[in-house]
């Protein structure tokens, strides 16, 4: 304990990460010799010596630690910021010598269980996954798991797997959410759509079964009229939600349950029912602002997607390296993103910086 605290110092009054000041300390490459040289004298300064003995240690137990990531690229609205979350905690877990094995998706589910099963025959101690098709990969992960691979999903779900752990925002919690704040945007016997990705997919279907429970107990006489699988392509997206305002004049709003609402905003501007139609849609991105400020989009259920990542990639770590219980499942709270506060998100935050 005395040695990750002395590190912690070390780190902070250099105003380096932790991985700086171990390579430094060790003699790693990866560091300028002007940061050397500081981490070094503020090292001496305040006495600090590393446990050589339990370094070297725990090298050579992450020496041996693979862990293979699939995860998909697209959308690329949600899964960049995943994926960053990733890639921070990667690095920070490759200072201490544990490896990774990346095989992305190009979509959700696409091909998902020919790259798990590439993965599972990789040697990994681990495995971090995206399931698309549940169904599909679900035999999959029993058979990690009883190979003693340990899944953790992110960002959805297999449940009748046998996955240790599940890294998420719980989609009936966020169906639920949106589904109370369409109600209170809408007169009594309202009736609204729902777009999602596929059905197949647990997270996508737990948010609509959310959202249809909570918009019947607030919204009196309210209904959801039609469900739409968009398969998150925003050509087959946009073709389905021209159809349905075609189809139903009196149609009041409209819950987009993936990161996929572009079209869907795009087709209500285009036929002047924005604004009439209340949109709610799912997560934020940089090209979501101008909707907001037209009033198209009335608010958004935000997932914190670069969280998901850092956490699933921690809790495996933290587990394979330092024998920390997994939970069965890490639930992130939702929150509520409106006009006002768009602008205090990570995502926003980043870009205006940039």
């Amino acid at each position: 304990m005395a040695d990750k605290v002395g590190v912690h110092r070390v780190a902070a009054l250099a105003k380096v990460s932790i991985g700086t000041v171990d390579r430094a300390l060790h003699g790693r490459p990866g560091i300028n010799p002007q940061t050397r040289d500081r981490v070094l004298r503020i090292a001496q300064e305040l006495g600090y010596e590393p446990n050589l003995a339990a370094r070297a240690l725990s090298k050579r137990r992450a020496a041996n630690l693979r862990i293979g990531v699939c995860v998909p690229r697209e959308l690329r609205f949600f899964y960049d910021q995943l994926w960053e979350g990733i890639y921070d905690e990667v690095r920070r877990s490759r200072d201490y010598g544990v490896d990774f094995v990346f095989r992305p998706l190009p979509v959700l589910g696409a091909g998902e269980a020919e790259e798990i099963k590439r993965l599972i025959a990789s040697t990994v101690q681990g495995l971090i996954l995206t399931p698309g098709r549940p169904d599909t990969v679900t035999p999959l992960i029993n058979q990690a798991e009883r190979a003693g691979v340990r899944v953790v999903c992110v960002s959805t779900d297999a449940p009748a797997s046998q996955r240790s752990s599940i890294v998420c925002v719980e989609p009936w919690l966020s169906g639920q959410l949106a589904g109370e704040l369409m109600a209170r945007c809408l007169p009594p016997r309202s009736s609204v759509a729902v777009v999602t990705g596929m059905l197949a997919t647990e997270n996508h279907a737990r948010k609509c079964e959310g959202f249809a429970a909570s918009f019947a107990r607030f919204c009196s006489g309210g209904r959801v009229a039609e469900v739409i699988e968009g398969h998150e392509d925003e050509i087959e997206c946009r073709h389905k939600v021209e159809v349905l305002l075609a189809r139903l004049p009196q149609l009041a709003g409209i819950y987009v349950n993936t990161v996929n609402c572009l079209p869907v905003a795009e087709v209500l501007e285009a036929r002047g029912r924005a604004g009439r139609v209340k949109l709610i849609t799912t997560d934020l991105f940089r090209e979501m602002v101008p909707y907001f400020d037209r009033d198209t989009i009335c608010a958004s259920i935000y997932q914190r997607p670069y969280q998901q990542g850092r956490n699933a990639v921690a809790m495996l770590v933290d587990h394979l390296f330092q024998q920390t219980p997994l939970v069965p499942a890490s639930y992130l709270n939702p929150s509520l993103v409106l006009n006002s506060n768009l602008h205090l998100f990570r995502e926003l935050r980043a870009h205006h910086s940039t």
